[in-house]
């Protein structure tokens, strides 16, 4: 019975979401003209999903500008710029959440965040002025939100990839791209498990031993930047390879509510160690992995350093350029037979990435509306595929790249043109958080998602040989239909919210996870079996004498909430 209320208020969202489009559009453009300060503006958006520190540049900059008349400073979760803001007593004007546990807890408990229902004239709440296609179209987010992300029960924002319905899939992007036109080299060997891929990446290696620039050529190449309790990219392809979810110091298994521990020998998280272990001995993983940040990871996926990734965008996103194309190089998914890649649900209550605003803002009418137009589809996809009219437009109801776009949509590196400055890339959307779910219907459209995979100016025959080339070897024409013949599993959109770390677990918390970071990068980088063993046994040593046993107690205790979320998700008992 809750399941048939929940998709009939999922269904009544999606028909008022189409039904009062114009009239929200039209409301959110005026409410901007009404804001648009007189002078240029920079706001300071701290957000601790983005991968750049400073001023927005490049076209998005010029968009913000005219759009707005700001500019955007943005501030990264980098050397304790968390606790700094938090002492300064200002978190920023935009704040932009990796997650809604306790740093964000603390936040609202010490009044850091905006209210979006106060009422700033004494009349009108600030979303229902400068927030109208949000409130309109959101209304389970911002429920979610209100009642069960924010401890203080007020509503500070809402959760990233929401979706119009609550029955869909999202697109994979555990895809496992490898260079393609090197497997075809070496006979297109059959890659069963990952220890079969090893042989694969030895032998790419042996007939492709530099990049474009001369340099030498890995198997994979790392960064660090996004570590959390555990290594991010060993953690990662263990959800890749076995379908389970990172779940605090460990993996969550959706299908049977099983909790896998990091440490357990036998468990996901150090299989996976191992295997990248076993490609370092190889000779196959960067030896600059453990230092460089991502733009040094992007760089060599640009330059063909590296032949294989488990993430698209890390890899045929920013490989698959259009002088590689022409060359007759790609890299296409080639997952290996026993992987089980997770997919995701999608969401009407949205994510664990919240959109918030600081409550020390001068401008809080301006952060909302700002907010609000990146969540209108217009928006939204401006950040995705730029400026419409110029990349990207929509006509009888389908949407299409323009010449420039099919280009920009290719490679990053594609000049824009006046007034516009910079490569395509120079402007990328730099707060790195999304507002609605990619794979979630565009109103703008008659049937189409924000995703370019779905439009119809997209289905199109291989544009090059190396392309129809994949399409024959993989029985499929686009990533997402391989990838569904594969042993996928699927982790729905549930109501669970994580309950962050109790404050009597914290230093122990942090300790358990600076060891597992540093220890699992050692482990990596271990020259031999025996001494990978000696790594990984002084891990679980040290990290248990920290409190490992504790921390994995209290997430038991929350996998539980989890799969008892799981089940009502799908409406099991």
């Amino acid at each position: 019975m809750k399941r048939s209320r929940l998709l009939s208020a999922v269904l009544g969202l999606a028909v008022l979401s189409s039904a009062t489009l114009s009239a929200a559009s039209a409301k959110t453009e005026g409410n901007i003209k009404k804001i648009k300060p007189k002078k240029t503006v920079t706001l300071d958006v701290y957000s601790q999903l983005a991968n750049y520190s400073g001023l927005q540049t490049g076209w998005f900059a010029d968009v913000m500008l005219e759009k707005f008349n700001v500019k955007i400073n943005i501030i990264p979760e980098t050397g304790g710029a968390y606790q700094t803001r938090m002492e300064a007593g200002n978190l920023g004007d935009i704040v932009v959440w990796g997650d809604n546990t306790d740093k964000y807890a603390q936040a609202c408990k010490k009044g850091m965040l905006l209210d979006w229902e106060e009422k700033l004239d004494g009349k009108t709440k600030i979303i229902d002025a400068y927030g109208p296609y949000i409130k309109d179209n959101m209304k389970l987010a911002l429920q979610k939100n209100k009642f069960m992300d924010s401890p203080d029960k007020k509503l500070h924002g809402y959760g990233f990839n929401v979706s119009t319905s609550a029955s869909d899939l999202q697109s994979f992007f555990y895809t496992w791209d490898l260079r393609y036109d090197l497997y075809e080299k070496i006979g297109k060997p059959r890659i069963k498990d990952l220890y079969d891929l090893v042989d694969v990446l030895v032998k790419m290696k042996e007939i492709c031993p530099t990049d474009d620039n001369g340099n030498p050529t890995y198997g994979l190449s790392l960064f660090n930047d996004w570590d959390g309790n555990m290594v991010m990219y060993v953690k990662s392809l263990a959800t890749a390879y076995f379908g389970y979810d990172e779940f605090d110091f460990g993996l969550f298994d959706d299908s049977t509510g099983t909790f896998y521990d990091c440490l357990d020998k036998d468990g996901p998280y150090m299989y996976t160690l191992k295997f990248i272990n076993k490609l370092n001995q190889k000779g196959l993983v960067d030896p600059d992995s453990m230092t460089q940040k991502y733009n040094g990871m992007s760089e060599d996926y640009q330059n063909g350093t590296a032949f294989w990734n488990i993430f698209n965008w890390m890899a045929s996103g920013i490989y698959n350029s259009e002088n590689h194309l022409a060359e007759g190089k790609a890299m296409y998914p080639v997952a290996p037979e026993e992987a089980q890649p997770i997919v995701y649900g999608q969401s009407v209550y949205g994510g664990n990435r919240l959109w918030t605003i600081g409550s020390q803002t001068a401008y809080p009418e301006l952060c909302m509306a700002i907010i609000n137009w990146f969540s209108t589809p217009e928006g939204y996809m401006t950040t995705l595929y730029g400026p419409r009219g110029v990349t990207w437009d929509i006509k009888d109801g389908k949407t299409y790249f323009t010449e420039l776009g099919k280009l920009t949509s290719a490679d990053s590196k594609t000049n824009m043109p006046a007034p516009y400055k910079g490569t395509f890339g120079d402007g990328s959307f730099q707060i790195n958080n999304t507002t609605w779910c990619g794979d979630a219907y565009n109103p703008l459209t008659t049937d189409e998602t924000y995703n370019k995979i779905s439009w119809a100016s997209e289905q199109a025959p291989a544009s090059t040989p190396i392309e129809q080339a994949w399409r024959d070897w993989a029985g499929a024409a686009t990533p997402d239909k391989y990838l569904q013949k594969t042993k996928y599993r699927v982790s729905p959109g549930t109501l669970y919210t994580g309950a962050g770390v109790p404050d009597d677990l914290s230093m122990k918390w942090n300790q358990v996870a600076e060891c597992i970071r540093n220890e699992t990068w050692k482990a990596i980088y271990a020259k031999t079996d025996a001494e990978f063993d000696t790594i990984v046994n002084g891990m679980i040593k040290d990290a248990k004498s920290y409190g490992y046993d504790e921390c994995c107690a209290h997430t038991r205790k929350q996998a539980e909430k989890r799969w008892a979320a799981v089940k009502q998700a799908r409406g099991e008992k």
